[in-house]
């Protein structure tokens, strides 16, 4: 994955979201391993996060676009370690993604091309799992009906979290 196409995606991202605020571009931090960290600043502060592309994407024939699974931390302690799914396509909400990590899972909740943890309660359950696991897999539907999963490798995700933490924390 290439830094520029990380850029773009994190552009739509993050522009699309909060069109009121007044936003840099964002700011490439490091890689570690499979994640990349990246901050952002805003009229509310600094914007820290990392992510990650699936290394496998089924089914195969589906166009998926551009698929992220970010962890992000705002400076201003609003958002602490907040994982969100950005897919290409629309999903399905009567079908909403769901992650395992390990023999954990976490349902999420969804927003148009974007997912988000269902019980923010879960979200420190499942960054534990994330440092702890090697590979987490991300299941959802599309607004089709297509059913669609995703591999992340979890490796480097620790260090990642570290650096976003520095950043932000």
């Amino acid at each position: 994955m290439t830094i520029q196409r990380c850029l773009t995606a994190l552009i739509l991202i993050f522009g699309l979201g909060a069109p009121a605020l007044a936003q840099s571009e964002p700011e490439f931090r490091g890689e570690y391993s499979d994640w990349r960290v990246f901050t952002r600043s805003t009229d509310d502060g600094l914007v820290c996060y990392t992510l990650s592309r699936p290394r496998d994407s089924t089914p195969l024939a589906h166009t998926h676009g551009n698929v992220y699974f970010l962890v992000s931390t705002w400076q201003s302690g609003s958002v602490e370690e907040q994982p969100n799914l950005l897919v290409g396509y629309d999903l399905r909400p009567i079908s909403p993604p769901q992650i395992r990590v390990g023999s954990s899972r976490f349902d999420m909740f969804v927003d148009g091309q974007e997912a988000f943890l269902d019980n923010l309660r879960d979200e420190p359950s499942l960054g534990r799992g994330m440092r702890r696991g090697s590979t987490m897999r991300v299941t959802g539907t599309t607004s089709d009906g297509i059913a669609t999963a995703y591999e992340f490798s979890l490796s480097g995700i620790t260090a990642a979290l570290q650096r976003v933490s520095s950043l932000c924390g």
